[in-house]
C-alpha cells in the first residue's frame, strides 16, 4: 500500500483489519488455556514468537520474571512507547479479567505500527507483563528499568464501562501470624494463649475500623490457619489481608491502623504477632490527561465514545498504578458486558471469548496503535504529556480526581 496516498491513522485502520483474524486466534489461544500468574509460559511464547516474526527484537525472561518480554523495534532510544501486554489469569475463572484482550490488543497495535516506524522517530517497545493478578510483574519491571525513557506507556482494559480512564486504587497484602501456647481447651486451658482467638479479635477489630475508615479505603482478609484439631488450643494462626485505599498515602496510613490492631489483640491475650507484606504493593493510578483525550478521541473516530468515571466508584487495583507514577501512561475500559455485570465472574470470561470480546479488542488495538503513532511522530503530543504528568506531580493529583 502506497503510505503517500492515506494518512497513518487511516493506514493503521486499514492493518488491523487486515490482522483482525491473527489476532483474534491469539485472543482464543490465550482463553483456551489460562495460566496463572508467573506460569504464563504458553502465553509470553506465543506473543513474543508473533513479534519476533514481524520484526520486533525480543529479549525473554527480564525483571528476573521469566514468563515476561521485551520486544523492541525503531531506530533510537527517543522518543520511545511502550505497549503494555498483560496474560495471566485468575484460579478457577479462567480469563474472567479479559487479560487475553489486553494481550491480543496490544500485540495488534505493535504488528500495525511497525511498518510506519520508519515515518516516524524512535523506538516502539512491546512490554509482555505477567502476574498482575497476584505478585505485580509490572512493579518489577519499573525496579528493574523496563520503562525508563519511556515517553508514554499505553495499554487498554476490558470491563463494563466505556470509561476514558481507571479509577484504580493502591493496594498491598499483608500476612499477619500470631504465636501463641498449645494446651487442651478443658484440661489445661490456662497454661494455653490461643492464637486462633487473637486472630479473631484482630478481625472483630478491624470491622469497627472499616465503618470509620474513608471513601475508597477498604480491608478483606481470609484466615490461613487456625489449629489443627478441636482439642487442642492453637498455638498458631495466621491471616492473610488485601488492603486498599483511594492513594498511595491514604494505604500508608492503612497499614498503620491495621498493624496498631494486630498489637493490641496481640496485647490483649499475650499471644506475639509477626507481620509481613506479601509481594509488591501497588500504588494508586494516575492517568495523564493529554495521553488519555488522544486515545478517547481515535475510539470517537471509531464510534466508541468513552466517558469519565462515576464519581466515588473504584475499580480495584493494579500494577499498572507503579508505571503511572515514572512515566505519562493510560489505562482506559472498553465494556464487554453491561453495567449491571462485573469482571471476575463466569459471565466476564465468556464475554471475553466473543464477539463482544473481539469488538473491544479489536477497536483498543486500533485506537492504542495511533495514539501511540502521535507520541512518536509529534513532539508537541510528547511535550504535553509530559507537561500534564509533570503537573499532576507537583500538584499531588490524586485518584479521585
Amino acid at each position: 500500500m502506497n503510505l503517500a496516498q492515506i494518512t497513518p491513522h487511516e493506514y493503521i485502520g486499514t492493518r488491523i483489519k487486515a490482522l483482525s483474524r491473527r489476532l483474534w486466534e491469539v485472543s482464543l489461544e490465550l482463553h483456551t488455556h489460562p495460566e496463572l500468574s508467573y506460569h504464563e509460559l504458553r502465553a509470553s511464547t506465543v506473543l513474543s514468537e508473533e513479534l519476533a516474526s514481524a520484526g520486533f527484537d525480543v529479549d525473554r525472561g527480564g525483571a528476573g520474571l521469566p514468563t515476561s518480554f521485551v520486544a523492541r523495534a525503531g531506530s533510537g532510544d527517543s522518543p520511545r512507547v511502550a505497549l503494555i501486554l498483560e496474560y495471566d489469569a485468575l484460579p478457577g475463572l479462567g480469563h474472567a479479567c479479559g487479560h487475553n484482550l489486553i494481550a491480543a490488543a496490544g500485540l495488534g497495535a505493535a504488528l500495525a505500527l511497525r511498518d510506519l516506524l520508519p515515518c516516524a522517530e524512535g523506538t516502539l517497545l512491546v512490554v509482555g507483563s505477567p502476574a498482575e493478578e497476584d505478585g505485580g510483574g509490572k512493579v518489577a519491571q519499573v525496579e528493574a528499568g523496563v520503562f525508563d525513557g519511556v515517553d508514554a506507556a499505553l495499554m487498554f482494559h476490558p470491563g463494563v464501562h466505556n470509561w476514558s480512564w481507571a479509577p484504580l486504587t493502591a493496594m498491598v497484602e499483608m500476612r499477619i501470624t500470631f504465636h501463641g501456647r498449645a494446651a487442651h481447651p478443658t484440661g489445661n486451658p490456662d497454661d494455653g494463649i490461643d492464637a486462633l482467638g487473637t486472630l479473631i479479635q484482630l478481625f472483630n477489630a478491624l470491622t469497627e475500623l472499616q465503618k470509620s475508615t474513608p471513601n475508597g479505603s477498604h480491608v478483606q482478609g481470609i484466615v490461613t490457619e487456625g489449629g489443627k484439631a478441636t482439642n487442642i488450643l492453637p498455638d498458631l494462626a495466621e491471616g492473610r489481608f488485601c488492603l486498599r485505599a483511594m492513594t498511595t498515602e491514604a494505604l500508608d496510613e492503612l497499614v498503620r491502623q491495621v498493624t496498631h490492631c494486630a498489637g493490641k489483640a496481640a496485647g490483649a491475650t499475650g499471644a506475639e504477632v509477626t507481620i509481613a507484606q506479601e509481594g509488591a504493593a501497588y500504588t494508586h493510578f494516575q492517568s495523564n490527561p493529554s495521553l488519555t483525550e488522544a486515545f478517547t478521541r481515535h475510539l470517537t473516530r471509531l464510534g466508541i465514545e468513552a466517558t469519565e468515571p462515576h464519581p466515588d466508584v473504584f475499580l480495584g487495583s493494579s500494577d499498572i498504578g507503579n508505571v503511572s507514577t515514572r512515566v505519562p501512561t493510560i489505562h482506559p475500559f472498553l465494556r464487554i458486558l453491561p453495567p449491571d455485570h462485573s469482571d471476575h465472574t463466569p459471565a466476564f470470561a465468556a464475554a471475553a471469548g466473543d464477539e463482544r470480546g473481539r469488538t473491544a479488542m479489536l477497536a483498543a488495538a486500533e485506537a492504542l496503535a495511533c495514539t501511540a503513532y502521535d507520541v512518536l511522530s509529534d513532539p508537541t503530543a510528547r511535550a504535553l504529556a509530559w507537561e500534564t504528568f509533570q503537573e499532576r506531580r507537583n500538584r499531588g493529583l490524586e485518584v479521585a480526581e
